[in-house]
């Protein structure tokens, strides 16, 4: 624990990825330290931190609603200045996390401030609203991006999303029976939690040495 950031991996680390938590676990939760460790056994280094909303219900047992989704961008964009990542920074989160960090990206991206956007489990549309889609400043997103998705995804499957209208600068990386937290049914898929949190962390190593960094 570094003051507000959970950081693992190399201090000396070339690059490093920057994940805000999802709507409704915070960012130590099992989904999340599971693919700090994984990305932070690759070789990157990996800083976690939290919404205010959810630091306070740490003290207060608040359980009020997260806010909306756009009203976090400035405390994304404080988070980043907080870090101070000395060498290129990769931007991202879980589901709401990597969502408002999309939302970001772009500007950030033509200032030199960082280099690429990663999102786990991107919130496509809420669960059983598929209309309500949430793709609108993706069709023209000129950061490069890599969305790691369950096909089982319930905010967005693999059946759905090829029909999305979606910026080229986006690649996707389906992960086989993954739900939202890209966890698979062994039993179905023949994948373990584990292996998906491996392949995911290789994939972005991959990408990320394409990037322009």
């Amino acid at each position: 624990m570094s003051g507000r950031f959970l950081i693992e991996g190399p201090q000396d680390a070339r690059l490093t990825i920057l994940l805000a938590h999802g709507a409704g676990a915070p960012m130590d939760s099992a989904s999340m330290t599971a693919a700090a460790k994984a990305l932070s056994a690759t070789g990157f280094r990996v800083a976690r931190f939290e919404f205010g909303y959810m630091a306070a219900r740490r003290t207060s047992g608040d359980r009020k609603p997260p806010p909306r989704a756009e009203t976090l961008n400035p405390e994304y964009k404080a988070a980043i200045a907080e870090l101070g990542a000395k060498g290129p920074l990769i931007i991202g989160g879980k589901s709401m996390g990597g969502r408002v960090a999309s939302m970001i990206a772009d500007e950030l991206y033509m200032e030199g401030r960082v280099g690429g956007l990663l999102c786990l489990g991107y919130p496509f549309h809420p669960p059983g609203k598929p209309e309500q889609l949430r793709t609108q400043h993706l069709k023209g997103l000129k950061a490069p991006a890599l969305i790691c998705q369950g096909t089982r995804d319930e905010f967005g499957t693999r059946e759905e999303v090829p029909g999305y209208e979606l910026s080229k600068a986006i690649e996707i990386l389906w992960l086989e029976d993954g739900d939202h937290d890209l966890k698979p049914r062994k039993t179905i898929s023949g994948f373990s939690a584990t292996d998906h949190m491996a392949t995911m962390a290789e994939t972005v190593s991959a990408w990320a040495a394409k990037l322009k960094l």
